[in-house]
């Protein structure tokens, strides 16, 4: 259980969507809807995250012999630290404004709340998701815990939320912001825009490292 905790933890740093938070933020006029929005946004994420949570499980659980050896095994810690070398390769290499296009992107259906804010966030919980490492891992660490399918699967609950700790903090926070500017937070965040690029490049050097340092532990 600690380990799918972990990972789901380790998922939470989601940058494109804690851009997406604090552009909508940054967009809207400080009686604009934004608490409303954030909502839907992270409503709609929780709900790809979750809806794929449980394909995922229901495919471990038909395999779950397979993974738990590959969970054991020393690929297992390969692939960890391989994907933590290409995330940090790719973090270095990134452009400054290439996040800036993707977050782009997902502001039109969001600047106003509706059906379609809870939609794009939606694809963006499940393509998220499915493009990550940590979400399968620990959903594998869930899957082979023998805890029985209520606790396996109501887990899944708790699983989503954890994988949506850390944008549903900012989301929080960015409101707190938006309230009360003047606050120790609002001078924080007001910080960390005018160094918004340093400080992504660091969250996903974060990852990249933590996931190494994982997968060299799984090898000793």
């Amino acid at each position: 259980m600690l380990h799918a905790v972990s990972f789901a933890l380790l998922d939470s740093v989601n940058v494109l969507l804690i851009g997406i938070i604090v552009a909508i933020a940054a967009l809207l006029p400080r009686n604009g809807k934004f608490s409303r929005i954030a909502t839907l946004l992270i409503a709609g994420d929780w709900l790809g995250v979750f809806i794929l949570s449980i394909f995922v499980m229901l495919i471990f659980d038909g395999v779950e012999d397979v993974v738990q050896s590959f969970l054991h095994s020393i690929w297992f810690g390969i692939i960890l630290i391989a994907t933590g070398v290409v995330s940090f390769l790719a973090t270095l290499l990134s452009k400054s404004d290439g996040g800036t296009r993707k977050i782009d992107g997902f502001l039109t259906p969001v600047k106003n709340p509706s059906w379609k804010t809870v939609g794009a966030g939606l694809i963006l919980g499940i393509v998220q998701s499915a493009t990550s490492v940590p979400f399968f891992a620990g959903l594998g660490y869930l899957s082979i815990g023998n805890f029985g399918p209520v606790i396996s699967y109501g887990g899944l609950v708790v699983y989503a939320t954890l994988a949506l700790s850390l944008p549903i903090i900012v989301a929080f926070l960015v409101g707190m912001v938006r309230r009360y500017p003047e606050s120790p937070v609002g001078r924080l965040f007001e910080l960390i825009g005018e160094n918004k690029e340093k400080v992504t490049k660091w969250s996903g050097y974060l990852v990249a490292v933590i996931l190494c340092i994982i997968g060299i532990s799984t090898l000793l």
